[in-house]
């Protein structure tokens, strides 16, 4: 039976449509909310019967748009047996299904960048979801919630042991590489390459991931089967499913400006208008450090889902404030590029607002 094998979408997220000659039944893969309406437009259009739609893994980068195609055609969801999110109808677990007339599809559990990632095998190729992708793009990151150097090494051994001839199409490609085969991989992607699992685990670690904030934030989204693609701010053309991928471009390429704390000591003598963001967590407040009056208190882990709480403030000075620097240069640099461009960090955060001896308060 001849496959039908189509990507749908004009970026970085992959979206694949796959069926079978001579039958309107269609699955759709890793599909991203964002392309919803061109999604249902296809299939309105084609005449086409959506029957399944399955995310490879829980998504960090996207809002997937799995939810609302079972809204709106009334198709099954799938995902790998574990999966979180709350609107799956269908868990799959390891082995043979049968989703569309005459093509069988191997569903490989590879955990590894989340717990619930599978692979999806076909007579000719595979879709690795984000355990794998092209040539120097690695692979998927393990710093996030479920992520496990370990765990995708044992994976990467797995899909080794495939035959070489399989074309591998994963969930991303940040850099318009083509598809290629298994072989291909082992010879130029540099994730195939360690020896030993505890050179991979090592490897991992050395690079050093950076912080990527917003990205847990997509996930508790998808969690949530969140249907409307703003729910939480993304940041534009980032390959932050990569390893490193935060850290190569935009959010982490922004610079940001420090001050110090006597000026900020000086502006508030002087009665000059600015927002002094706290991005602590609550109990830090209260905490020895204590905080500066009338701070606006945002976590860190909250602040790309809140963004708009700050947009009647967008012309005004903001000096981002956490114990030592680090969460508040993230801060910085996540509203810098959501469009605001007066941001400034605390140097050395509450710790150094202290050693100055200035006057804090415990108060929330």
């Amino acid at each position: 039976m001849e496959m039908i094998f189509r990507q749908l979408n004009p970026h970085a997220c992959r979206t694949y449509l796959l069926g079978s000659e001579g039958s309107k039944e269609v699955i759709i893969i890793d599909p991203v909310l964002e392309h919803l309406n061109d999604y249902l437009k296809l299939l309105e259009t084609e005449k086409l019967q959506l029957a399944y739609v399955i995310d490879t893994h829980t998504h960090a980068d996207h809002i997937s748009g799995a939810a609302a195609l079972k809204d709106h055609t009334g198709c099954d969801y799938l995902m790998y047996k574990g999966a979180p999110a709350c609107c799956v109808t269908s868990h799959v677990k390891e082995g043979f299904i049968y989703l569309v007339k005459g093509i069988p599809i191997k569903v490989m559990y590879t955990p590894g960048h989340t717990k619930d990632s599978l692979s999806l095998i076909f007579q000719d190729r595979i879709l690795t979801g984000d355990v794998l992708f092209l040539e120097d793009g690695g692979a998927g990151r393990d710093d996030l919630p479920g992520g496990d150097p370990g765990e995708h090494w044992d994976s990467l051994q797995r899909i080794l042991g495939l035959p070489d001839h399989l074309i591998v199409y994963p969930a991303h490609e940040y850099r318009n590489r083509q598809a290629s085969s298994l072989a291909v991989q082992k010879l130029k992607n540099p994730h195939l390459k360690p020896a030993t699992r505890e050179d991979y685990i090592r490897y991992v670690e050395d690079l050093k991931f950076g912080p990527a904030d917003w990205m847990k934030e997509v996930l508790k989204a998808n969690y949530a089967c969140a249907r409307n693609p703003k729910a939480v701010w993304i940041p534009v053309d980032v390959p932050a499913c990569e390893v490193k991928g935060t850290m190569t471009c935009s959010v982490n390429d922004q610079k940001v400006s420090s001050i110090s704390p006597d000026e900020v000591k000086g502006r508030l003598d002087a009665g000059q208008e600015q927002i002094l963001l706290d991005v602590r967590e609550l109990d830090e407040l209260e905490g020895e450090l204590g905080h500066l009056p009338e701070i606006r208190h945002i976590p860190i882990d909250s602040l790309s889902s809140r963004i708009s709480d700050l947009e009647v403030d967008i012309d005004k000075d903001i000096i981002t404030i956490c114990r030592s620097g680090g969460r508040a240069h993230t801060a910085a640099q996540i509203l810098m590029q959501a469009g605001f461009s007066k941001v400034y960090v605390l140097a050395g955060g509450m710790t150094a607002w202290n050693k100055a001896g200035y006057l804090v308060t415990n108060k929330v």
